[in-house]
């Protein structure tokens, strides 16, 4: 048997025992769609273990859908339980949610799988796998698979070298260019769990009576602004460049306050549960003052 294939085996015996316990109310994982494409897959019963696949299509970051299992579904109720897969890149993001108080870790149990990386839209591998450090999720209950003997390189920043040499008004101008192809569909917010605002501060003023700001100096504060409220916070999961359909290359920008926070304050979102210093004050045991 093949190690992706164990890996497939091991993920839907765990998930049949999980739900046939009611250990969790459900799983959040990977399946093939009628299009053959694979997709988030969400499980409420054990027989539906079988639909569950593991492999360098699962690219999506699924812990933005536990936002959506925060609330009881009936008044009274507790808040489910969910166990969900999550790639190394993606623990970091459970560890961000975990610091900031917006899922219970009693709640969740992780499903951790040890990763090579997954592809990228031209179906080689994601630019975020080649200078990916984690090969084995930081945060998990179960782990699935063995770490690959293939040591990735450190992070050099290349990939922000470009944007790096240019003069400020070159910069300027190569930015507002590319913020003039965003159509504000909103799907970089949307699918980063890092967003989870109940109303976005970028769309309040959208309504009945007033249109969606789509000129270049509207556009330009929502992405400096969105990027901002990420600063710390972004575990550079790529998922918002993965589905911008303007393929605006997002990735530069969060990564460039990822380098400046790092330099500054010696932090990497996710790394560990702790809150990014940027936004809050901490005291000698990690928690805020």
């Amino acid at each position: 048997m093949s190690v992706r294939r164990a890996i497939i085996h091991q993920l839907r015996e765990e998930a049949r025992r999980l739900l046939s316990e009611r250990r969790v109310d459900c799983i959040i994982g990977y399946e093939t769609g009628p299009r053959g494409r694979v997709r988030p897959a969400f499980l409420y019963e054990p027989a539906e273990a079988d639909r569950l696949v593991w492999g360098p299509e699962c690219v999506h970051n699924l812990t933005t859908y536990l936002h959506n299992k925060k609330k009881p579904r009936k008044r009274g109720e507790e808040p489910p339980r969910i166990g969900i897969v999550v790639k190394p890149c993606d623990s970091r993001t459970l560890n961000v949610l975990f610091a900031e108080r917006q899922i219970e870790r009693g709640r969740v149990y992780v499903i951790g799988i040890a990763c090579e990386g997954v592809m990228g839209r031209d179906g080689q591998p994601a630019a975020k796998c080649r200078r990916c450090t984690d090969r084995v999720p930081l945060v998990y209950d179960l782990l699935l698979g063995e770490p690959p003997a293939v040591e990735p390189a450190p992070d050099d920043w290349s990939d922000l070298e470009r944007v790096a040499a240019m003069a400020p008004a070159e910069r300027l101008t190569f930015w507002l260019r590319e913020f003039d192809r965003c159509i504000r569909c909103y799907a970089c917010r949307q699918v980063c769990p890092g967003c989870y605002c109940p109303t976005c501060a970028f769309e309040r003023d959208d309504g009945l009576w007033v249109d969606m700001g789509i000129e270049i100096p509207q556009k330009f504060v929502f992405h400096l602004g969105r990027a901002f409220h990420l600063a710390g916070r972004c575990v550079e999961c790529d998922e918002c460049e993965r589905v911008c359909p303007m393929g605006l290359p997002l990735s530069l920008l969060n990564r460039c306050l990822v380098r400046e926070i790092e330099a500054l304050y010696g932090h990497r979102a996710g790394r560990a549960e702790a809150l990014t210093p940027l936004l809050f004050e901490l005291g000698p045991e990690g928690s805020p003052i």
